[in-house]
């Protein structure tokens, strides 16, 4: 089940797609979009969770943008995406995930604790959400901004899962080998994927690698099930 709720900020109401699990309740988790917005992939993921049994908040994070719209059926879908994402403000941004952190914490229908998941944008953002307030457990897939934040690796204390594809166009084998580096401590789980590039678990044929997002997929619903258990599975 999916609904969609408001939540307060110091700027206005940040609009989030908010899905339960079949009980009702369970921990929560923070969902991050890719650069393409909370599109379908991005419900279909929160809805995948929800079955898993935890209580799951996306956030729209272009809220407070305009002529945010990206029609993923167009060819220039890409260009038009990281348009948009360029004109994102970052530290509002991070706001704005701590935001919905809290707002998890004190929704009643969570129960346990609150963990991040992000993809690509969001993978990133996660992270630094994640160094930013307390979570109970991280996982980004490709965090796209993570080579940048790598200076906030010791405040990402909560047990973290990183997915990489090994033919990533945007990160290089050696760009994710210096994130490996800097974010590599015990709780860490850090899993590359043969053949797989950018954004793989994405299913537009642009990007999805079958193996490597089932591959990917299957590590999460363990790795959460290890550090933030739902009642649902």
């Amino acid at each position: 089940m999916s609904d969609r709720i408001d939540i307060p900020t110091d700027d206005g109401p940040m609009p989030t797609w908010r899905f339960l699990p079949e009980s009702g309740s369970g921990p929560g988790i923070v969902l991050f979009q890719e650069i393409f917005g909370v599109s379908d992939y991005i419900k279909a993921r929160g809805a995948d969770l929800a079955a898993l049994g935890y209580v799951v908040l996306a956030p729209e994070i272009y809220w407070r943008l305009d002529d945010s719209e990206i029609d993923e059926s167009r060819d220039d879908m890409l260009q038009r995406a990281m348009s948009v994402m360029g004109r994102v403000d970052w530290p509002k941004a991070v706001s704005d995930g701590a935001t919905a952190v809290a707002a998890a914490r004190a929704d009643e229908h969570v129960h346990g604790g609150v963990g991040v998941v992000g993809f690509c944008f969001g993978g990133g953002l996660a992270f630094n959400v994640a160094a930013a307030t307390d979570v109970d457990v991280l996982v980004s897939y490709y965090g796209s901004a993570l080579p940048n934040l790598l200076d906030l690796a010791g405040d990402v204390t909560a047990p973290s899962l990183h997915h990489f594809g090994e033919s990533d166009d945007y990160l290089s084998t050696d760009v994710v080998e210096r994130v490996r580096a800097a974010v590599s401590r015990d709780g860490v789980q850090f899993e590359t994927y043969a053949g797989a590039g950018h954004a793989f678990d994405n299913p537009h044929p642009m990007f999805h690698h079958a193996d490597a997002s089932a591959a990917a997929w299957r590590n999460t619903v363990d790795f959460l099930a290890t550090y933030l258990p739902a009642t649902g599975r």
